[in-house]
């Protein structure tokens, strides 16, 4: 069996989980709900030993390097990232409707790498450092909090939609709405720590490989912007006494953000980073 078959595997997984959770959405079962968990966990495992494998499988070749230097491993290490991230938090979040919006994420960012090549190949100068595995580590570990943010804040804003009946089933089966809003704040002030330690690790790997610590690379920029979002969303919560839905739409374009930043930039603008697209 080989890495591409377990990546297979895991994106069947992730699926089967998603529908797990949408027919608990749909029908509150708490089998499916638990169906949903266990498909998810199971996605981790398998995922893991296909990074594993990889990353084997790259020192057989004799160029080892650990499974973060493209974007087909990156988009494998984000989706395994944000599902660890997400079992981590939903059985304190009291509810599996968060994975009707997180998985998703998972899913789509693993069938994508379907699209991509996936041969393993000998790092590029610029990624001989280090600095590799720190930088893109701490950096995804904050992708995927803010993921998870992300589906809080969406949960978080169907709770208090004023169409929705106040005693009506829906409203009944999420968590109160200040529990969301401070959960998401939580997973946030997490997500930016990190996301600040990649932005550091970044500017001395970039002053290690190009003599410079910042040269506003686009990718570069579009770090910053979301850096500054999620700053703003922490001083507008801890200085301006912000709550509910306007941080949750800060959330949301957050992780827009993110998104643009990270795939975005990857895929629509050129620069120093251009090797993120092999």
């Amino acid at each position: 069996m080989t890495e591409s078959t377990l990546i297979g595997i895991c994106i069947f997984i992730y699926l089967a989980s998603w529908v797990a959770y949408l027919l608990h959405a749909a029908f509150r079962s708490k089998a499916t709900g638990l169906g949903g968990d266990f498909l998810a966990l199971s996605g981790i495992i398998v995922q893991t030993f296909a990074i594993g494998w990889r990353w084997f499988e790259s020192h057989r070749l004799g160029i080892g390097h650990a499974p973060l230097s493209n974007l087909y491993e990156s988009m494998v290490f984000f989706a395994w990232t944000t599902a660890f991230i997400y079992m981590l938090v939903v059985r304190k979040l009291r509810t599996r409707l968060l994975g009707v919006f997180v998985m998703p994420i998972v899913f789509l960012s693993l069938a994508s790498t379907s699209l991509m090549d996936s041969q393993i190949q000998p790092l590029v100068p610029a990624l001989q450092s280090n600095w590799l595995t720190a930088h893109v580590l701490t950096c995804f570990l904050g992708y995927a909090a803010f993921a998870v943010a992300f589906g809080v804040s969406l949960l978080y804003l169907m709770k208090t939609r004023k169409d929705i009946p106040q005693e009506g089933p829906f409203r009944r089966v999420l968590p109160a709405a200040d529990f969301l809003d401070d959960f998401s704040y939580r997973i946030i002030s997490v997500g930016f720590p990190l996301l600040t330690l990649g932005i550091i690790t970044g500017a001395a790997w970039a002053n290690s490989a190009w003599g410079s610590y910042w040269s506003w690379d686009p990718k570069e920029t579009w770090s910053l912007i979301v850096w500054l979002i999620y700053a703003v969303y922490l001083h507008a919560r801890i200085a301006r006494g912000w709550r509910g839905r306007r941080t949750a739409w800060l959330s949301v374009v957050g992780f827009a953000a993110t998104l643009f930043c990270y795939l975005g930039v990857n895929l629509l603008l050129s620069g120093l980073h251009s090797y993120a697209t092999g």
